[in-house]
């Protein structure tokens, strides 16, 4: 039988077509382009009850094996990954690590040493030069920290870094300030917690824009931890589950 002459099997020939189109769409956006949804529903349920899920949280000032080249920052959930998504066409730049606490009391540390700048705008975040990055020593790497004010923009920044301050050496492991949750807009809070992520070098001694995942880097060997949620995208990441394969 000829479909031209048969405008029926035309269209029960199209049908199935346009599902599995559909399907495969709808797959694709899923695992490149939304977070998904266990993972949103662990960062509340770790959240609600942290205690019930000690194995999930990390620490702050400690590392997962003894020659990871970061610190943890700060204590809590590593809720959402590296290359995440929270809409079509977003790419998270970092990690995203929740406590069960109030905002503001949380502490943030620095998870390695290096030079660090406020720009004087800057209300919740900080960077830090890295000189030689530890897993390439041949290039600089920065250190982005945000989040470290409250939801109407007034910061939890330590009184040593002041907006302004620029290139000023420190350890890791020196407190800088608290987890917040501010968003950037005042009066319209995030969750609190602390936004991590590793920003590239321009090649001219300055950081590139942290906004665009390409100028960050995969955190997941610095802490030894499966961090990057494209090729972990259901594994909570525990220091256990790690491999370097």
């Amino acid at each position: 039988m000829n479909p031209r002459r048969n405008p029926n099997l035309l269209k029960w020939l199209f049908i199935p077509l346009l599902i599995i189109m559909l399907t495969l769409v709808g797959y694709f956006l899923s695992r490149n382009y939304f977070i998904p949804s266990d993972r949103s529903r662990r960062v509340v349920t770790w959240i609600r009850n942290p205690l019930a899920y000690p194995d999930w949280s990390v620490e702050e000032l400690t590392r997962c094996k003894s020659t990871s080249p970061f610190l943890f920052p700060t204590s809590g959930y590593i809720g959402f990954l590296w290359d995440d998504s929270f809409r079509p066409g977003h790419r998270h730049q970092g990690i995203d690590i929740f406590t069960s606490q109030g905002s503001g009391e949380s502490p943030v540390f620095a998870a390695y040493d290096g030079y660090l700048t406020r720009m004087t705008d800057w209300k919740s975040s900080l960077i830090i030069r890295i000189p030689s990055d530890p897993l390439h020593p041949d290039r600089q790497i920065w250190t982005y920290y945000t989040h470290l004010a409250n939801k109407d923009g007034n910061y939890y920044i330590v009184d040593d870094f002041p907006p302004g301050t620029t290139d000023l050496f420190i350890s890791e492991g020196t407190l800088l300030g608290y987890q917040g949750n501010y968003s950037g807009t005042p009066g319209n809070p995030v969750g609190v917690h602390l936004h991590f992520s590793i920003v590239k070098d321009d090649g001219r001694g300055t950081f590139l824009n942290e906004l665009n995942i390409k100028n960050t880097l995969d955190p997941s060997s610095y802490f030894d931890l499966p961090l990057n949620g494209i090729d972990n995208p259901d594994q909570i990441p525990l220091c256990s589950s790690f491999s370097s394969n």
